[in-house]
């Protein structure tokens, strides 16, 4: 897969940690909250795939343009973001090389924990 960081994406997490639309948990616990595949249908199906696009961090630009696989490392519930999906990109990403997002996400960590 070649995986990028999303810039925009990156940008859009960072405005909603700056209003405050974040999960502060200080455990991962991602997983389970994370949404699931019929929200997000719903959501691709109410809002579109450009807004889709804007809650991962990842992004393969070889894949289909409206396919769910082109998508990677989404960072919330579609209306904040989350610490522990955070988390678990900062590892995730790290331990795949996908060093560009990895980096993203602990700024992005640091930017949670310092609001």
């Amino acid at each position: 897969m070649a995986e990028k960081l999303n810039d925009a994406a990156l940008q859009h997490a960072r405005s909603l940690v700056r209003d405050g639309k974040v999960v502060r948990d200080k455990h991962a616990g991602w997983a389970a909250k994370a949404p699931t595949a019929a929200e997000e249908n719903a959501f691709i199906e109410k809002h579109g795939w450009a807004e889709y696009e804007k809650w991962h961090l990842g992004v393969d630009e070889t894949a289909s343009e409206q396919t769910k696989g082109r998508f990677s490392f989404p960072y919330g519930d579609f209306s904040r973001v989350d610490r522990g999906a955070v988390i678990a990109i900062e590892s995730r990403a790290a331990e795949y090389d996908h060093d560009d997002i990895a980096t993203a996400a602990k700024n992005l960590l640091e930017l949670i924990d310092e609001e």
